[in-house]
């Protein structure tokens, strides 16, 4: 059956971003100085939300894994899981993952070790400094930023599933503000999320698309113009489109099987060629240092000493982090029928969490030893060639360098397919009208071949004109709406604690 598009959550977006692009194209430095000034605005005004905030739902949900609320069913009592629990972890993971965390848990912690925040008083390069590094990295990659997804997907799974309310994010403020949110206000809701997603994923292809020709130029001498950043793109987006468009398990479940495999191969390839008894070290000792200072860290913003370091790394993470939130939790929650509220936060924040505390120890850790070793020579590759060459250059420094540096480049490709059809998806069924689990639970496929090719475009016209950053800002200003909706939704969440039993009853009927 064709349904209608929603108008007032599909146009506002469309033309927020057209009005961008003609901006940029016209007058460049206006361009840069308008979403500059937003962006430092923000930043510096409501930093203590965005730390606040990200530490609040992590909080949240620990009281709700141990309330009684964590022995309710997503779904009715009998209704069986739409996939299998490990396929299930491996979309979750990948859908988070992305192409970021893999080449920046080499990256960032280099930034780290050698610029601490200054109020700190941790002198670059040394013991202290990489302690630093390991605490920063687990702290902005590690359970944080899964409770920012995980919450409002659980009350979306509940409100969808359960209470059988439309896919909207709107379904997760009505049982605590109910006539309140009304059509019109729904759909402004949800166009701010899709807003702030698209422009996201723009961000994010840009990104993927400037690594994946790095990755290519180490084989062939590939010129960086607007043709060849056309095609990769193309590629890139026509690969996440049929995947979204061919479905649930035989698209993106089958993708991300495929990618949790390879990302275990890298894995194990750099933990036994690497460093491997540093890596084990290094790894339990950071580790202790991020439990030791996590308070400290989570709800540090540089107020006291006037430090920008906060504003650099971690209220920026919060912000891009919320920004994609809403719309990447539809999805979560959609795949999550048929288990448990505690099922929902294991493989929603703790198993994810403890792979990444893995990986940060292996990939982190290795970079850091080889900078040790070398004198700081990572840093001034970071420096003089940008951080999608430094994970090619540690890959240079390791057997088989030819092969695995073409594993890393497939890697990348099907990272940000993996994470980018899933957002293709939820994005799909948010612009689809009376779209609910009762439903044939498939979008019209136009809708979903329209919004990754606007998204491909996007970030083809802005990389190949203002660059990445161009795209960056616009998606981080999607980060205080977000956040407010997000809050706002947690309200909710509170209400079914106390009273479990509103979605329980309903999970019976």
């Amino acid at each position: 059956m064709i349904k209608t598009i929603r108008p007032l959550v599909f146009l506002p977006t469309f033309l927020i971003l057209a009005a961008a692009l003609i901006l940029s194209l016209v007058d460049l430095d206006t361009f840069i100085k308008v979403t500059g000034d937003l962006n430092s605005s923000i930043l510096k005004n409501f930093s203590w939300l965005f730390s606040l905030g990200s530490f609040y739902l992590l909080g949240l949900v620990v009281v709700t894994y141990f309330s009684k609320l964590g022995n309710v069913r997503i779904g009715s009592e009998g209704s069986e899981p739409m996939i299998k629990k490990p396929q299930w972890f491996m979309i979750v993971l990948c859908t988070t993952f992305a192409v970021g965390v893999l080449f920046w848990t080499t990256a960032e912690p280099i930034y780290h070790l050698h610029a601490p925040p200054a109020s700190f008083g941790i002198e670059a390069a040394s013991p202290n400094a990489t302690l630093f590094a390991f605490s920063a990295m687990f702290l902005h990659w590690g359970p944080t930023p899964y409770a920012i997804y995980c919450v409002p997907g659980l009350i979306f799974a509940l409100a969808f599933h359960n209470l059988k309310m439309p896919f909207s994010i709107s379904s997760s403020l009505r049982p605590v503000f109910g006539r309140l949110i009304t059509p019109v206000v729904a759909d402004i809701i949800d166009s701010l999320a899709l807003y702030s997603l698209v422009v996201g994923m723009a961000s994010s292809l840009g990104t993927g698309v400037l690594t994946l020709l790095g990755g290519i130029s180490q084989y062939i001498d590939i010129e960086r113009n607007a043709l060849t950043l056309g095609i990769i793109t193309a590629i890139i987006v026509g690969t996440f489109i049929l995947s979204a468009i061919s479905g649930l398990i035989k698209g993106i479940a089958r993708l991300s099987k495929i990618n949790f495999w390879m990302l275990i191969a890298l894995f194990v390839f750099i933990f036994i060629c690497g460093p491997t008894l540093y890596i084990l070290s290094i790894g339990v000792e950071g580790l202790g240092a991020f439990l030791q200072s996590f308070f400290r860290l989570s709800l540090f913003t540089g107020q006291a000493a006037n430090d920008p370091w906060p504003q650099w790394w971690s209220v920026f993470y919060w912000a891009v982090w919320f920004a994609w939130a809403p719309i990447t939790a539809m999805f979560l929650g959609k795949i999550s029928r048929g288990y448990t509220v505690k099922e929902f936060i294991q493989v929603n924040v703790i198993y994810p969490s403890l792979f990444v505390f893995l990986w940060i120890s292996v990939f982190s850790g290795t970079a850091i030893f080889m900078d040790t070793q070398s004198a700081g020579e990572l840093y001034n590759v970071l420096n003089n060639e940008g951080i999608e060459q430094l994970l090619y250059y540690i890959m240079n420094d390791l057997p088989f360098t030819a092969i695995t540096s073409f594993f890393l480049v497939l890697i990348a490709f099907i990272s940000y397919v993996t994470a980018a059809d899933s957002s293709t998806d939820a994005i799909g069924d948010l612009c689809t009208k009376d779209f609910t689990s009762e439903s044939d639970a498939k979008t019209s496929l136009p809708i979903k071949i329209l919004w990754g090719t606007l998204i491909g475009l996007v970030s083809w016209i802005m990389i190949s004109t203002v660059g990445i950053d161009g795209v960056k800002k616009l998606s981080y200003l999607g980060g205080l709406p977000a956040t407010l909706i997000i809050l706002a939704c947690s309200a909710t969440l509170i209400l079914w604690i106390k009273k479990p039993e509103l979605v329980a009853v309903a999970s019976k009927k």
